[in-house]
C-alpha cells in the first residue's frame, strides 16, 4: 500500500532544510490530499443552492469555499496534534510531520489557531446569526480529533463538524434554519458515518493494536451491512429533501447515479481489503459531485418563474 502510505526517502532528506519544513507544513494541512476539502465542501454547496433557489450570491459561495479550505486545513492540524502519540503506531499515519518530529506540537496548534482566525474573518462578511453559528463549527472541529479516545463513534462528531456548513448556508441566505435544512444536515452526518467507516476499515488492524476507537471496530463483522443500511437511510433522506424542496429531474438523476455509486462502494469493500476500502472512501467524492451537478442542472434548466 505504498502509494497511500508514503515514506520519507533519501531524496527528501537531501532537500534544503527550508524546503523540508515547507513541505512538512503542507503535509500537516493535507495540501497534497484534497479529498477532505471536497467531502466538506459538497454539503455546503448542496445547501447554498437549495437555500438560494439555485441562485446563491457568488460572493457568499466564495466565502464558503474559502472557509471550507481553511477549516479543513485547520482541522487536519488539530487532528495531528491530538493523534501525535498514536500516529506512529498506525501504518497509514506513521510518517505524518508530528509523528516524525518534523513539526512540534505547539506549531500545529499555532497553525490551527491562525487558520481558524482567518476562516472566522471570512464569516464576519456574513450576517450575525451565521457568525454565531460559526462558533459551533470551530468547537466541533476542535473536539472531533479527541473523540476516538472516548467513543467508538468519532465519525458521528466528524459528521456534525462536516455537516455544520448546511445550517450555516441557510442562515447566510435565509437568516433561519428550516426543517428542510436540518434534514439535509442529518443526511450529511449519516454520509460521514458511511465514508469514514470505510476509512476506518483501512486502519482497523493498527487501531486495535494502538487502542484507538472507531466505528469500523464497533461494527465488526457487520460493518458492510451497517454501512449498507446507512447508505439506504441517506438516500431516503435525500429523496425527502428533494421532495420538500420541489426539485426535479436533475436532482433525481443525480440521486440515482449516487445510488449506483453506493452499490459500487459496497462491491469494493466486499473483501475488506485495505486498498479497496480506501478506494471506496475516495469514491464518495464522486457521490458528492454528481449530486451537486444534478442539483445545479435542475435549477439551471428550470423554466423561468418555475
Amino acid at each position: 500500500m505504498s502509494e497511500h502510505f508514503p515514506r520519507i526517502d533519501a531524496l527528501e532528506m537531501q532537500r534544503p532544510a527550508w524546503q523540508r519544513r515547507l513541505r512538512a507544513y503542507a503535509r500537516l494541512v493535507r495540501a497534497d490530499r484534497p479529498i477532505g476539502i471536497f467531502l466538506l465542501l459538497w454539503p455546503g454547496l448542496w445547501a447554498l443552492w437549495i437555500a438560494g433557489a439555485g441562485q446563491p450570491p457568488w460572493w457568499v459561495v466564495a466565502v464558503f469555499v474559502a472557509g471550507t479550505v481553511l477549516m479543513r486545513s485547520a482541522g487536519c492540524a488539530i487532528n495531528d496534534y491530538a493523534d501525535r502519540d498514536f500516529d506512529g503506531k498506525v501504518e497509514r499515519t506513521a510518517q505524518r510531520p508530528l509523528a516524525t518530529g518534523l513539526i512540534q506540537p505547539r506549531e500545529a496548534l499555532m497553525v490551527f489557531a491562525v487558520l481558524s482566525l482567518l476562516a472566522f474573518g471570512l464569516v464576519l462578511l456574513l450576517n450575525r446569526l451565521t457568525i454565531m453559528m460559526s462558533v459551533v463549527a470551530v468547537a466541533l472541529a476542535t473536539v472531533y480529533p479527541f473523540m476516538k479516545r472516548y467513543t467508538h463513534l468519532p465519525q458521528l462528531v466528524l459528521g456534525m463538524a462536516f455537516g455544520w456548513a448546511v445550517p450555516m448556508a441557510f442562515t447566510a441566505l435565509q437568516e433561519q434554519v428550516p426543517p428542510l435544512a436540518w434534514e439535509l444536515f442529518l443526511a450529511t452526518v449519516v454520509w460521514a458515518l458511511i465514508y469514514d467507516t470505510m476509512y476506518a476499515m483501512v486502519d482497523r488492524p493498527d487501531d486495535l493494536k494502538a487502542g484507538i476507537k472507531s466505528s469500523a471496530i464497533l461494527f465488526g463483522r457487520h460493518d458492510r451491512l451497517i454501512v449498507g443500511v446507512l447508505q439506504l437511510l441517506m438516500l431516503v433522506l435525500l429523496w425527502d429533501v428533494g421532495r420538500r424542496a420541489g426539485l426535479g429531474w436533475g436532482w433525481w438523476t443525480g440521486l440515482g447515479i449516487g445510488a449506483g455509486l453506493f452499490g459500487w462502494q459496497q462491491y469494493l469493500i466486499r473483501a475488506r481489503d485495505r486498498r479497496d476500502c480506501f478506494r471506496a472512501f475516495l469514491n464518495n467524492n464522486w457521490f458528492g459531485l454528481v449530486l451537486f451537478l444534478g442539483l445545479f442542472t435542475d435549477y439551471l434548466l428550470r423554466p423561468a418563474g418555475g
